[in-house]
């Protein structure tokens, strides 16, 4: 009895057992598999439009066009326009006589020198020998010249050895008139420039570099613009840098045309076109400022030769004016010397005459080439050429 209840409890357990793992896999089959958890999504952000800021968009007061503030509109902005450049004013040259009246002036403050110290030894109780080589002395410093000097000093000691001359204002006339004798007041100082027919009168200006020969000729053009003439300039001088704006400026200020080439150009066909420009226009004088570097050289001087020849090829030349510096004393005789050589000199133009005691550079060079000085520069400023005058000059040497 015993076994069959044991038998029936174990078969109950087993029962029971076997119903448990049936109804289990049976669950494990039927439900479904848990679902995925959902991610946040964050929605994307709105396209920018035009003139919106690059981030979401949001609401925001909205105003129509009357209702925004504009700012006001400012000033317009002057666009100023480049200054004009005016040609300068046209001066009036001062005429050539209040020049003579003011050459003596000038020349009688600088120069007196000379003629003082030759009435102090005139002066003198006894007049020696030693006393005349003094005078003889003086006149030499003066660069008057070996010749020269030795022509006055015998002839002044024949007339007070003859006349008996002793009282200061007897030495003083006496001096005046072998002075006057050696400057050559009958030579012809006029400087040439008269138009003939249908021609220009045509000069030409030679000398080195450093004696004022550019300036010089702006200077003759004042000249001759304050006698009534018309004036062309032509720039010959090509080598020298500035000279062409240099001589310009001088022509405009009182109204000269200026003709000129490149730089480095060649001289000669610069002053053949000044001398055609003024006889197709009519004008009354043409002046051609020449080179004047290396004066010692063959090459220099050979195209000097060569624009006096093109220039006679329209007409001959009416003036070739040398302009040397009063204050080189022997060594403008030697540059005179060497021009001389290449072109016809007519005319000495001295500069810087009231500087110096050395007056006696125009007997010396009149003495060396055989023409006359025609002009002479007083100072830096632009009226400061006066045609030279003889009894002037002796006057202002001597004093008063």
């Amino acid at each position: 009895m015993e076994f069959v209840i044991l038998a029936v409890v174990i078969a109950v357990v087993l029962l029971g057992a076997l119903g448990g793992l049936i109804v289990g896999s049976r669950r494990k089959k039927s439900l479904p598999p848990a679902p995925p958890t959902t991610p946040d999504i964050t929605a994307p952000p709105a396209e920018p439009h035009v003139g919106d800021e690059a981030e979401t968009p949001r609401d925001e007061e909205r105003r129509t066009i009357e209702e925004v503030d504009l700012p006001e509109a400012s000033a317009p902005v002057a666009v100023e326009e480049p200054p004009t450049v005016e040609a300068p004013p046209i001066e009036i040259p001062e005429p050539t006589a209040g020049r003579l009246i003011r050459l003596r002036a000038r020349l009688s403050r600088s120069q007196n020198a000379l003629g003082k110290g030759l009435l102090t030894l005139l002066s003198r109780e006894h007049l020696d020998d030693e006393t005349w080589e003094e005078v003889e002395d003086t006149l030499l410093t003066a660069d008057v010249g070996v010749q020269p000097t030795q022509e006055l000093v015998e002839r002044l000691r024949e007339r007070v050895k003859v006349l008996g001359t002793r009282t200061p204002r007897e030495l003083r006339g006496l001096l005046r008139e072998e002075l006057l004798t050696l400057v050559g007041p009958d030579m012809d100082r006029a400087v040439r420039t008269e138009p003939e027919s249908s021609k220009p009168g045509i000069v030409m200006v030679v000398g080195v570099n450093g004696t004022g020969k550019t300036t010089t000729t702006g200077k003759l053009a004042r000249v001759l613009v304050a006698d009534g003439r018309t004036v062309v300039l032509g720039a010959a001088d090509t080598f020298r840098a500035a000279a062409a704006d240099q001589l310009q400026t001088w022509g405009e200020r009182v109204g000269a045309h200026t003709v000129r080439g490149p730089e480095a150009g060649d001289p000669a066909s610069v002053a053949f076109d000044a001398v055609k420009e003024a006889k197709e226009t009519g004008f009354d004088v043409v002046l051609i400022d020449t080179a004047g570097r290396l004066h010692t050289k063959t090459g220099l001087m050979d195209e000097l030769g060569k624009v006096k020849r093109v220039v006679e090829k329209h007409a001959p030349l009416d003036e070739v004016l040398l302009v040397l510096d009063a204050t080189t004393g022997q060594n403008g005789l030697v540059q005179a010397r060497v021009f001389a050589e290449v072109v016809d000199i007519t005319g000495i133009v001295l500069t810087k005459l009231d500087g110096t005691a050395k007056g006696g550079i125009v007997v010396a060079v009149q003495r060396e080439l055989g023409v006359p000085v025609k002009l002479i520069g007083l100072g830096e400023g632009p009226d400061d050429l006066a045609p030279f005058d003889p009894e002037a000059f002796v006057d202002a040497l001597i004093g008063e």
